[in-house]
C-alpha cells in the first residue's frame, strides 16, 4: 500500500515536470522564431533598400546625361537656324503653300504629283510676280529646300520630346528640371506653329503693295527670336549641368564683371535679332559700302517714313543702319569685357571663354562687312548668320563660367 502511494506520487510529479518542461520549450522555440523572423525581415529590408540608395536618381551621372542631351538638342536648333537662313537666302520659303504635320513628310514622288504641287504654287503671288518663268526642275530645288527645313524642325521636336518622356520615367529630372524641360518642349511646338504663321504672311495677296512677295519681317524676327531663345535656354541648362560652378570669391570686381557679361550677352542677342529685320527687308542690298552708307555717315532717307517709329522696323535704310550700330556697339562691349577680365584672377576655363568671345566678335564683324561689300552672296551671308549663333554661344558660355555657386 505504501509502495503504491509512493509510485503514484512520483509518476504524477514526473508528468507535471514534463508538461512544464514542454511549455518552457515551446515558449523558447516561439521566442526564437519571432527573433529570427524579425531579423530576416530587417535583413531583407536592408538588402532591398541598399541598391536603391546606391542608384538613387537624379545624381551627378544622370545630370551629365541630361546635360549632353540638351547640348545635342541645342546643336540641332543651330542646324535649323542655319538651314532656315539658307532657305530664306535662296527664296525657297514660300514653295510649300500648305502645312500638314504628317502628310507632308513624304515629298511628291511621281511626275503627276510634282505637277500638282507646282500647280498649287503657281496660284500664289511669288510665282505670279517673281517666278512666272520658273520651270519644274527649278521648283523642285526650292521645294526641297523648304521641305528639308520643315523635316529638320520635326527632327528637333522628336529630339526634345522622346528623351523627355524616357528621362521622366527613369526619374532623371528634379522638380525644377521637370518644369524646364516641359517649357522647352512647349516652346518647340510653339516654334513650329510660328513658322507656319510666318509663311502664311508671304502667301497673302496684297494688291495695295508694290513690293515683291515676302514674309512679314515682324513674323520672321519673331520666328528667329524664338529659335534663339530655345537655343539659349537649352545651351544654358546643358552647360550648367555639365560644368561645375567655380568657387569664386564674391568681390566687387567679380560682380561688375558678371553684370558686364550679362549686358554684353544681351547686346549680342539683340544684334542677332536685328539681323532678322535686315533679312526680311533685304536691307543688306540698299547700301553696299562701309563704313559710310553711300557718301554719307548718316543717309538722307534714314527717317523717310512717317510716323518716325515705323522707320526702325520697315525702312530698309534705317534697319541696316541700326544693325551696323548694334554690331559696332557689341564689338566695343566685348572688347571692354576682355580688357576688364585681363586685370582679374579668373579660372582657366573662364579666361578661354572670354578670349574666344573676343576673337569671334572680330571675325563676325569682318564677315558682316564682307557680306555687305560683296552684295550678300548666299554662302557668305549664311556663314555670317551662323557666326551670330556662334558668338551668342560663346557669350552664354562666359555667363555659365561666371555664374554664382548654388546655395
Amino acid at each position: 500500500m505504501l509502495l503504491t502511494l509512493i509510485r503514484t506520487t512520483i509518476l504524477n510529479g514526473c508528468r507535471r515536470a514534463g508538461v512544464a518542461n514542454q511549455h518552457s520549450n515551446t515558449a523558447h522555440v516561439r521566442h526564437w522564431l519571432t527573433r529570427r523572423g524579425h531579423s530576416t525581415i530587417t535583413a531583407e529590408a536592408g538588402a532591398s533598400s541598399s541598391p536603391a540608395a546606391a542608384v538613387s536618381v537624379p545624381n551627378a551621372a544622370t545630370n551629365r546625361i541630361v546635360g549632353r542631351w540638351l547640348l545635342g538638342c541645342s546643336g540641332l536648333v543651330v542646324g535649323a537656324v542655319v538651314l532656315g537662313g539658307v532657305t530664306r537666302l535662296t527664296e525657297s520659303g514660300l514653295s510649300m503653300v500648305d502645312w500638314h504635320l504628317v502628310r507632308e513628310m513624304k515629298p511628291p514622288q511621281s511626275q503627276a504629283e510634282w505637277e500638282a504641287e507646282f500647280s498649287k504654287y503657281q496660284q500664289f503671288p511669288e510665282f505670279k510676280i517673281m517666278n512666272h518663268g520658273m520651270t519644274l526642275p527649278e521648283f523642285k530645288f526650292i521645294f526641297y529646300m523648304e521641305w528639308g527645313h520643315r523635316m529638320w524642325g520635326r527632327l528637333v521636336g522628336l529630339a526634345y520630346i522622346l528623351p523627355t518622356v524616357y528621362f521622366w520615367r527613369k526619374g532623371y529630372f528634379t522638380r525644377s528640371m521637370k518644369g524646364k524641360v516641359m517649357g522647352l518642349c512647349g516652346f518647340v511646338f510653339f516654334q513650329g506653329l510660328l513658322g507656319w504663321y510666318m509663311v502664311k504672311s508671304g502667301l497673302e495677296e496684297k494688291p495695295e503693295s508694290h513690293d515683291i512677295p515676302r514674309v512679314s519681317q515682324y513674323r520672321l524676327s519673331a520666328h528667329l527670336g524664338s529659335a534663339l531663345l530655345l537655343y539659349c535656354a537649352s545651351l544654358w541648362t546643358g552647360l550648367t549641368l555639365m560644368l561645375p560652378a567655380h568657387k569664386l570669391a564674391e568681390t566687387k570686381r567679380l560682380v561688375q564683371l558678371r553684370r558686364f557679361a550679362k549686358g554684353t550677352g544681351g547686346l549680342v542677342f539683340l544684334t542677332a535679332l536685328s539681323g532678322a529685320f535686315v533679312a526680311g527687308l533685304d536691307a543688306g542690298l540698299v547700301y553696299n559700302s562701309f563704313p559710310k552708307m553711300g557718301e554719307r555717315w548718316i543717309p538722307d532717307d534714314l527717317l523717310a517714313f512717317s510716323p518716325t517709329l515705323k522707320n526702325f522696323f520697315e525702312n530698309p535704310t534705317t534697319v541696316q543702319f541700326d544693325h551696323r550700330i548694334l554690331a559696332v556697339t557689341s564689338l566695343t562691349a566685348i572688347t571692354g569685357l576682355y580688357l576688364f577680365s585681363r586685370r582679374m584672377v579668373l579660372p582657366r576655363r573662364a579666361k578661354i571663354a572670354i578670349s574666344l568671345l573676343a576673337a569671334m566678335a572680330y571675325g563676325q564683324v569682318a564677315l558682316g562687312i564682307s557680306t555687305l561689300l560683296l552684295y550678300v552672296p548666299t554662302s557668305l551671308a549664311a556663314t555670317h548668320q551662323s557666326g551670330s549663333v556662334a558668338l551668342l554661344s560663346l557669350a552664354i558660355w562666359v555667363l555659365a563660367e561666371l555664374r554664382k555657386m548654388p546655395k
